[in-house]
Parts: structure tokens; sequence; C-alpha cells
């Protein structure tokens, strides 16, 4: 749907990428719903595809928390009636302050009320803030809430916990444990010849995936396609290998997923998630295969101990 087309009805609006949908996006999420509430209108997040860095700097895509689809989820999960993408184009990326007031929050959402972080700006060059907005407001009638800032949380301070393999501390900034997805896919088959089947995950370019090394976990089948219907939705606790598996040289970098205790799942083409709960330990290069198998055999005990 164009900038321009009109929805029907009044709505209350909160805006922003909401990559991870974070403590901090949570908060603003439910105030929107809140406002929504006591004034009977449906509370709509307003997001944008493809992330706007990636438009304005070809090249500077920040590594995703979440997929477009995974975000959705999220942002109906905390709050909204609603989620409306914004394809974010060139053009989109000149609409000055007022422009993306008048068409975007007026006309396409009729906005009568907008409720946004602190730290919100927009338009071209990011020329409007917080300040902005209610002036606009003011001549399109939508009235605006800011809602403050949870210190220290941020999409930025997530991904790099994320990039240094520091799980755990992700998981209390996001509110729920980080989440890689993909389609399981022929992988070396390593881990089933060692007695320990793994699924191994193809993931969509940009995914931020933790530091190489290996971690306790979920594995959680999203979209089955072909398989039996009862694995979709199935969750179950893992260990997680991520890298290159320097015992054996010349991997490419992967996500391998260990249910735990489940030598029976046949999961290729399945659509599926990987949840981070703890990194259990760096990768190491073992002098021999009777090695690697031990220290197998403690990791999926440590992990069968942390997801309990």
């Amino acid at each position: 749907m164009g900038p321009g087309v009109q929805r029907s009805g009044g709505s209350v609006v909160t805006i922003g990428v909401f990559d991870g949908v974070h403590r901090g996006h949570q908060r603003v999420l439910a105030r929107a719903a809140e406002v929504a509430g006591e004034r009977g209108l449906r509370a709509v997040a307003l997001t944008f595809e493809p992330h706007p860095a990636e438009v304005v700097r070809p090249g500077s895509h920040p590594p995703r928390l979440t997929t477009a689809r995974r975000r959705a989820e999220l942002l109906r999960t905390a709050g909204a009636d609603e989620v409306e993408v914004l394809e974010f184009t060139l053009e989109a990326s000149r609409l000055s302050p007022g422009d993306f007031a008048e068409q975007v929050l007026a006309d396409r959402l009729g906005a009568q009320a907008v409720v946004v972080g602190a730290n919100f700006a927009f338009g071209h060059k990011a020329a409007g803030d917080v300040e902005t907005l209610r002036e606009l407001g003011a001549k399109y009638d939508f009235s605006v809430e800011v809602v403050p800032l949870v210190e220290g949380v941020s999409s930025t301070v997530i991904r790099e916990l994320v990039a240094e393999g520091e799980v755990a501390a992700a998981t209390a900034e996001l509110g729920r444990p980080h989440r890689v997805e993909g389609v399981v896919v022929r992988g070396y088959q390593r881990g089933r010849q060692l007695g320990f089947p793994t699924a191994n995950v193809e993931t969509p370019p940009h995914t931020a995936i933790p530091a190489d090394g290996v971690y306790a976990g979920w594995l959680q089948c999203v979209a089955v396609g072909n398989l039996p219907a009862l694995y979709e939705g199935s969750r179950w606790p893992a260990a997680i290998s991520v890298g290159t598996n320097p015992t054996f040289e010349g991997v490419p970098r992967t996500v391998e997923a260990y249910a735990l205790d489940r030598d029976d799942l046949e999961l290729y083409g399945a659509h599926v998630a990987v949840d981070f709960a703890a990194r259990l330990r760096a990768n190491t290069k073992f002098d021999s295969i009777e090695a690697l198998i031990a220290q197998i055999h403690a990791d999926v005990d440590e992990a069968r101990r942390i997801t309990g």
C-alpha cells in the first residue's frame, strides 16, 4: 500500500525498525496498546522493510535480530493489533518530516495518536525529532506521547552481545532468548556419525549469529513443509554448535542443533528456529575423535541441566 492510500478508521501508531522487539520496544508498544484501548482505536506498529540503513548506505545492513515474519509476530504479541510495513525505498527515504506525517501517519494510517520512544527521529536524514512530531501532530490532528527509554537497551547493544556470544545477557535485554531461523539442509553428517545427529540450519542473509562456540538452547520446528504435521510447533532442548568445527578442517561456518536424546528426527527442508540460552564453551580442536565425543557428552549434559 502506497504512502497516500487512505485507511479506514482511526489508529494509535508507533513507529520503528523494531529489530529484536526488545524490552524498550515492548514498553512503547504496551503504551500504544493502552492508549488504543482507552480511545477505542486500533494499535498499529509501523515498521520498515528493508532495513533503512541498507537503502541509505548500501552494504551497511546490520545483522538482523529477527526475521520480518518473526518481528511481526513479536509486535502483535507486544500489543499491536496490526503491523503495517512501509517499503523503504530511496523515494521513501527522501520524505521530509512533514510529508511523512501527512502521507503516512495522517492519510495512510489515520493516526489520532502517535506513541514513540524518546530517541525517535524521522524524515529525510532523520531531520525530525519528537518536538517536530508534536508540531506536525498539531497540524494533522494527532496527539503525541513520548515513552522514556529503557536504559542501556538497544538493538545495537544486543547485536554486539550476540556477536560476542553473550547470549544470556542478550536474553535479559530482549526479554526472551535470541533466536536464529532457517531451513534445515544436508550437511556433512558428522554429528550423525558421532551419535549426535544435528539439524544443519541455513540462515538468511544478514542474520545475527552468535560467536563461534557451543551453546545450550532449544530447537523448534516452525513450519514443516512436506514433513509429518506432528513436528510443527515441536520444541526440543538442544546443544548447539556455531562455527567451522576446527577438528575437521575446511568446513564453512554453520549453525547446528542437536535435539537432546533424539536420533529419530528427520527435519530436512523444515523451517526451524534455534533459541540460544547460554554459551557453554569456545570451539576447540581435539586431538582425537574419542576426545571430541567425550566433550560432546559433557556439553549435552550441561545443556540438559540448563534447559531443564
